[in-house]
């Protein structure tokens, strides 16, 4: 078993991690001066018609542009994001046998702890060790999440309820602003949960390694928490590259290729990646809302007229899954799949 948190500090980047000097994050342009749009959501009340219509535009126009935005005043206590940050760096922390029992390449498990990546087929791994997890419903797989750290089930459990909500609320948010049925991304569409949760040691040389690959989510929608470690995810904007400066207490959100497929190309899912730092530990938490394996994708009929014909064919969810793993999560290869034109 290889987890980069089985070794308490580096001194220096061990081969396997180092890319070539083109695939390295310092040859690409990063402009600093862009910061990711911040929404205010009041207190978590959007459920309310107060301030409702100007939410909606802020989160329409972010989506069109960025892709991307970060939320502020969402509802959900600081206590259960910072008690959820701390159980899993606890897990991390734990010792090689205790983790070792949950190392797995099984993608079908409900619960699995790996490293780097399994969307590159490079000999040069990334410097991250992370777990995934299906989060809801609770109960199916709640008996399958680690025991240990010992408040790991209870502190999950409490966070994916919050998040989750957010993430519909959002949702409903999005079909307003698209002029759709308030629910139209209920049901099927987003049924289910998944986080992944990633852990970047310190590393001795950031300017060697990559946290994780360039890529775009399966998923329809990412609710991420990345703590308040130095900046370490970045977003595609233009030619060149952002950075998603850390904000107490924020999510970040981005949207997945099933809403730039439902909403014919309306919003974008926009490519994003992580760089590490050689200062402190950075974990994130990444929440995704899933489609079942079963479910229909199309884009949404209202959104298709004759100045704006499909450009996606129908698929089932679980022909998409298989066709991300083929393009190894690169964005156009994926979507090559299935554009019409």
């Amino acid at each position: 078993m290889e987890l980069l948190s089985n070794q308490p500090r580096y001194d220096t980047v061990p081969e396997k991690y180092i890319f070539p000097p083109e695939k390295r994050p310092v040859n690409n342009v990063v402009n600093r001066s862009i910061n990711l749009p911040v929404i205010d959501l009041r207190g978590g009340c959007i459920d309310s018609d107060i301030g409702r219509d100007e939410i909606i535009r802020d989160i329409m126009k972010a989506g069109k542009e960025f892709g991307f935005f970060q939320v502020i005043n969402h509802g959900i206590p600081a206590k259960t994001l910072n008690d959820m940050l701390q159980v899993c760096e606890n897990f991390f922390k734990m010792p090689a046998g205790e983790k070792e029992r949950h190392y797995s390449d099984d993608m079908s498990k409900a619960f699995f702890l790996n490293s780097s990546t399994q969307y590159d087929q490079s000999e040069t791994r990334y410097w991250r060790d992370y777990m995934r997890i299906s989060c809801y419903p609770i109960e199916e797989f709640i008996n399958q999440w680690p025991e240990k750290p010992e408040n790991f089930r209870a502190v999950l459990s409490e966070y994916t309820v919050r998040v989750r909500e957010i993430a519909l609320k959002l949702l409903k948010l999005i079909a307003e602003g698209l002029e759709l049925d308030k629910d139209y991304f209920c049901g099927d569409l987003s049924n289910g949960t998944k986080m992944e949760v990633n852990y970047y040691p310190p590393c001795p040389d950031p300017s060697l390694t990559m946290g994780l690959l360039p890529h775009c989510d399966r998923q329809l929608i990412t609710v991420l928490a990345q703590g308040t470690a130095p900046c370490g995810l970045q977003a595609k904007y233009k030619e060149g590259w952002i950075d998603v400066k850390p904000i107490p207490n924020a999510f970040v959100v981005n949207f997945g290729h099933q809403l730039e497929i439902v909403t014919n190309g309306i919003l974008k899912s926009v490519e994003h990646r992580a760089i590490t730092n050689s200062t402190v530990a950075r974990t994130s938490i990444a929440t995704m809302t899933v489609p079942t394996m079963d479910c229909l994708i199309a884009p949404a009929k209202k959104l298709v007229t004759e100045n704006n014909p499909p450009k996606y064919k129908e698929f089932i969810f679980r022909d998409f899954i298989e066709a991300y793993d083929v393009a190894l999560a690169n964005r156009e290869g994926v979507l090559e799949f299935f554009k019409l034109y």
